[in-house]
């Protein structure tokens, strides 16, 4: 009998999983990750993976399947890879996403060692995505719920990782996870899905910065395109590409965040128009469905998580560095962000946004 550690959060997905694994014949293990950093506020309200009563639901539903369950406490190496991460990111004036992050050194790093270390031979997550063995590589696909569908904050899988993880949910739908956990008498089946910054207490990710890493950002212009001062800004991490409220500035037309130019600690603003780019170019690229790109290649792409996919040409420069031309121009491109490559329902690897060109 195949042993695996199921990642609980304390929400209906990760819940689910474990039940359906256990059914399916699997020895399962419940671990829950104890990340929250001490000095941040504990959150008190439910829905966040990192609150109070998320260990506790995690483990109510472990004894209800009859599972043990464990809580694994890797606030050190959260600390250094995730938070430190974070805060190093938005004081270059780039805007990171924490859950790639996570995923990557985390949940298919971290917490699989810890797997491994209890004799499990997989570690299963309720994320909704497939994985797929073709030959000798796996792959990873587009969950059955395209709404749902979380392979953007997948693509940082290695092939050893894939080959240790289970997404049972991949081809079940959103609305039958929850109706199959009310079928079980989970309490946790109309639990709100959890959509903040999970080691940021009141999700005011400025606060967290100004209150625990207070020289993340020093004051400095805010330009147009032309050079002219209009203003003043209160550190570059408090604004993001596209912005245009919140600015203490006034024109006689509207001004966007084009820019946050960190060698000179200024945010440059412009028209509407220079928001949109004809392409970005990407670093830390990460390869799944190919080992690597040697000539240029079409491509879906997408560049934020709730935006949709379009069209472009993916142009290898280096293994680790890509450009990436847009068939219509884009707005908003934000380094820091990631950019996912797509080839129909397989995931061929995505990387950092750098720069938008």
């Amino acid at each position: 009998m195949k042993r695996v550690l199921a990642a609980m959060s304390g929400g209906v997905d990760s819940s689910v999983t474990a039940a359906l694994l256990k059914e399916k014949g699997y020895e399962v293990v419940g671990g829950t990750m104890e990340i929250f950093p001490d000095y941040e506020q504990k959150p008190l309200v439910e829905g966040g993976c990192c609150s109070l009563s998320s260990i506790e639901d995690a483990k109510m539903v472990a004894s209800k399947i009859g599972i043990p369950h464990y809580t694994f406490n890797l606030k050190d190496v959260f600390q250094k890879e995730v938070i430190n991460n974070f805060v190093n990111e938005y004081s270059q004036g780039n805007t990171p996403n924490p859950c790639i992050v996570c995923n990557k050194e985390i949940k298919f790093k971290a917490l699989l060692t810890k797997a491994f270390q209890i004799g499990a031979d997989y570690i299963a997550t309720g994320h909704y995505a497939k994985i797929k063995k073709h030959g000798n590589r796996y792959f990873l696909k587009k969950a059955l719920d395209s709404y749902k569908d979380q392979t953007y904050m997948l693509y940082g899988f290695t092939q050893h990782q894939l080959k240790h993880t289970l997404m049972p949910l991949g081809n079940y739908s959103k609305k039958r996870i929850r109706k199959l956990a009310k079928q079980m008498n989970f309490s946790v089946h109309n639990k709100p899905d959890s959509q903040e910054i999970c080691f940021v207490a009141d999700n005011d990710y400025t606060r967290f910065l100004d209150e625990n890493y207070p020289g993340t950002g020093d004051k400095g212009p805010i330009l147009d395109t032309e050079g002219n001062q209009l203003g003043t800004h209160n550190g570059l991490y408090n604004y993001t590409i596209g912005q245009r409220r919140g600015l203490g500035i006034s024109a006689s037309y509207p001004l966007y965040v084009i820019k946050l130019d960190n060698k000179n600690n200024a945010v440059i603003v412009g028209k509407d128009k220079d928001v949109y780019f004809n392409g970005l170019i990407a670093e830390n690229i990460n390869y799944i469905s190919v080992t690597k790109l040697t000539q240029k290649i079409n491509a879906n792409v997408k560049i934020r998580y709730n935006s949709p996919e379009f069209k472009a040409k993916l142009i290898p420069i280096t293994e680790q560095k890509i450009k990436v031309k847009f068939d219509k121009k884009q707005r908003a491109v934000t380094p820091g962000q990631s950019i996912v490559f797509y080839d129909n329902d397989n995931v061929l690897g995505g990387g950092i946004i750098k720069t938008a060109i």
